[in-house]
């Protein structure tokens, strides 16, 4: 039996991956656009190949003429409308998009959506790593998924094994369960198609960056193929001194059934890194600053330090190893009924040791104030984490069309099943050993094994099982007009259990024990229902262009972002607190135009999220009664405004506001700004993201790309003399690809043309920032059998 193409997967135009023929099999780091100016004469007609292949990912069927950047439907089939009938703001970030901008990481790969970065440096003396993401005024870290299913772990991710990214805006506990109020990121993995082909690219740049990766997928019979994408990676960060990215990976998948009606797909990924993090450097300089001691003012007047230091050690690193294996089952029982069923098996260790550090008066020396290359820093916050994340999680899905007389149903419904665990032991400086002082202008990272450190006893276990059912329904009336509709419901149940060092700071009392003896800490469990839903109403007034109105909801638990239970009364993680919710209202129209070449959107929205911790300034007691709000307006294009001219843009405003008076963690984002305004931190106000390519008559193609991101307030805290908020930017990048042949070419990065000296992201108490990327470059070469 042939593959059922059914209406819940409707043909589709897709991004410029070049077409599957026998011999030749799409890849995004083998062909972006410019591969198919090099294969195929701009005035000659597509061939049949290229306008007829079809790409299967799991539970999506892509065909059609290539449109740069333009995705059209999104992997879940959960989402059973494209894009441009889906009442949601939804931004998919496509293959060739990483591929021609030399994203590596997810983190890089988001640039393409407006508003959206690692905006927060961490928590005073504790740095963030991986993909710490903020979004819409949020923190989205605890909210990436791949392939629809929750990924764990402050680790950055890779995109070599990468199809396209969706970014899924506003409250999206009916798709994912619990999720950020801000919205949801996944992640979709490439899959075996049936043809052969090899690709691959080397990449040399700035700072020393080396980077190998190669995709070959092998037909394996009728109705098999065996793909396998490769990673290798060792290299420096541009404008940061020692801090190191060192990966490799693996990631082979079998396909059987390609073609039929039933499909199965065995993943498996493997990734290795040995990193050196970036804690940052300290802020002194940046405007904004002042002296953290009133009896050295000069300090205020200190020139800002050189932004490639690096004021870690050289005992500084950060392991990972990532173990992901996921089982897809398809089946079509009908052109109108279909099952998918994804299982999946994950473990992610992470063990760092992380230099941070808090300039303040204590910990910054001034023996000369007059000789500032005398001044020293104390580094006084190593930052340890030996973790393990493991989830096992079943998800089943069901989706059929049907009429009820004159109403034509897509129904979606599905169960979900997952365990998730956390294990973390506690590591510490032992014996009182510390490192040596760092100098301010010219830090040295050459300590040796100046800290002597290991597991002090404690630890932490945490676990949440999560059952949760869903149903979606988009009702169509006649050609215009649409209801989506859709409830969830989770039980969840987290149970969190600890051992402490008795005597330190928000730890038990020693009482008769020495301090810092291994004592009983919390012992707590929370459980309950989380239930969320979304109503919107479509109205199409043609076939290629809708106008919506969307309300939707999301919960997020105790415990829900990181599997860990706090007894403190101003952490949102207390058990004995209520879910924290979230409802948004949007209005919006999205349009394909140009012969479905460009897809432009547009919307209004508001974000309100309730149930926020905030303390009395009376009583000094933290209740339940704080509310945030997000409200702005997003605008994108993508797609093709000529057949030589690709574009993808967006522009996001941000106005935030938070009730009066809360205070407490900077990574739940519920204290007011630093200078006192009554706005959500490290949120910018408006942002712009923008990515072009134009190809030339004789193949190259010319392309380039602006972002802006506008002035965001830090946390509060009690931090003297810091920089209050970050100042806006414009970074601008630009690439060129030259193809030799048809199996080779050339591809230039030019990134921070202007070399902008600018900070990325601050810190709660402001102390230090993350500078950054400066100007640097990066040269490809691409081949493709």
């Amino acid at each position: 039996m042939d593959f059922v193409k059914s209406r819940k997967h409707p043909v589709m135009r897709r991004s410029p991956v070049p077409a599957l023929t026998a011999a030749t099999l799409a890849t995004g780091l083998a062909l972006a656009l410019p591969a198919m100016a090099a294969t195929t004469d701009a005035a000659t007609p597509a061939t049949d190949a290229q306008v007829a292949t079809a790409k299967r990912l799991p539970g999506v069927t892509v065909e059609g003429t290539a449109v740069p950047y333009k995705v059209d439907q999104v992997s879940s089939p959960k989402f059973t409308q494209p894009l441009v009938d889906t009442p949601q703001t939804i931004v998919v970030i496509s293959n060739e998009l990483i591929h021609e901008q030399g994203a590596t990481t997810l983190t890089e790969a988001l640039r393409n959506t407006p508003g959206v970065g690692t905006f927060f440096a961490g928590e005073n003396g504790s740095t963030s790593t991986g993909d710490a993401i903020f979004m819409r005024g949020f923190d989205t870290s605890g909210s990436i998924f791949v392939d629809g299913v929750r990924d764990l772990g402050t680790i950055s991710r890779d995109v070599f094994d990468i199809e396209q990214v969706e970014v899924t805006k506003g409250p999206d506990s009916t798709e994912y369960g619990r999720t950020a109020p801000s919205g949801a990121v996944n992640m979709v993995s490439k899959q075996p198609l049936l043809g052969e082909a090899l690709s691959g690219s080397v990449s040399w740049g700035s700072a020393d960056q080396r980077r190998a990766t190669a995709d070959w997928n092998q037909r394996i019979g009728d109705h098999a193929a065996f793909r396998l994408d490769v990673l290798d990676q060792d290299s420096g960060v541009p404008g940061r001194d020692e801090v190191k990215n060192k990966r490799w990976g693996v990631a082979p998948t079998l396909a059987f059934g390609l073609g039929t009606s039933t499909r199965v797909y065995l993943d498996y990924l493997h990734v290795k890194q040995d990193n050196v993090p970036d804690g940052g450097i300290p802020t002194i300089g940046l405007p904004g600053y002042g002296s953290p001691d009133s009896t050295r003012p000069f300090i205020g007047d200190a020139p800002k330090v050189d932004p490639g230091n690096f004021y870690g050690t050289d005992q500084d690193h950060d392991h990972v190893v990532e173990d992901m294996f996921t089982a897809i089952l398809q089946h079509d029982f009908s052109e109108d009924v279909a099952l998918h069923d994804t299982l999946r098996w994950g473990r992610t260790h992470e063990d760092y040791l992380l230099t941070s550090f808090t300039a303040t008066a204590a910990n910054l020396k001034t023996p000369d104030p007059n000789d500032p290359s005398t001044w020293t820093l104390a580094r006084s916050n190593p930052n340890f984490k030996n973790q393990t994340n493991r989830i096992v999680a079943n998800q089943l899905n069901l989706t059929a069309d049907f009429g009820t007389g004159a109403i034509t149903h897509d129904l979606s419904t599905g169960i979900e099943l997952s365990r998730e665990k956390l294990d973390a032991i506690t590591m510490a400086a032992l014996n009182g050993s510390s490192w040596p002082a760092a100098n301010l202008y010219d830090p040295d990272p050459d300590v040796g094994d100046g800290l002597i450190y290991g597991p002090n006893g404690a630890w932490n276990n945490g676990k949440t099982d999560t059952a949760g059912a869903y149903l979606f329904d988009t009702l169509k009336f006649d050609e215009h007009w649409q209801v989506n509709a859709g409830a969830r419901m989770d039980h969840y149940s987290t149970d969190f259990a600890s051992a402490v060092a008795c005597g330190g700071k928000s730890a038990p009392a020693c009482g008769s024990l020495s301090n810092g003896s291994i004592v009983p800490g919390l012992d707590a469990g929370k459980s309950g229902n989380l239930t969320s839903w979304q109503f919107a109403v479509i109205y199409k007034p043609t076939a290629d262009g809708s106008v919506y109105a969307n309300l939707a909801t999301s919960a997020q638990p105790p415990g829900g972002n990181n599997l860990s239970l706090s007894s403190s009364a101003s952490s949102a993680d207390n058990a004995m607190l209520n879910p924290e919710k979230a409802r948004t209202a949007e209005v919006g129209t999205k349009w394909n135009l140009l012969d479905e070449r460009l897809l432009l959107t547009a919307a209004l929205y508001r974000t309100t999220v309730s149930n926020d911790l905030e303390q009395d300034p009376t009583t000094l007691l933290y209740y339940q009664i704080g509310q945030k709000r997000v409200q702005g307006v997003e605008i994108t294009a993508v797609g093709q405004i000529t057949k030589n001219w690709a574009v993808n843009a967006g522009f996001t405003s941000m106005h935030t506001s938070t009730s009066s008076g809360a205070v407490g963690s900077a990574t739940s984002n519920s204290s007011p700004a630093a200078d006192g305004s009554n706005v959500l931190a490290y949120t910018p106000k408006s942002a712009f993201t923008s990515w072009t390519t134009y190809r030339l008559p004789f193949g190259l193609v010319i392309g380039g790309g602006a972002r802006y991101s506008g002035e965001m307030q830090r946390g509060t805290d009690g931090a003297i003399g810091t920089p209050q908020y970050l100042k806006a930017y414009w970074v601008f990048d630009a690439m060129a690809t030259y193809p030799v042949n048809k199996h080779f070419d050339l591809q230039l990065n030019l990134y921070n043309l202007f070399d902008k000296q600018y900070a990325a992201s601050i810190n709660k108490s402001g102390y230090r920032y993350i500078p950054g990327t400066p100007r640097s470059g990066m040269l490809t070469a691409n081949f493709r059998f």
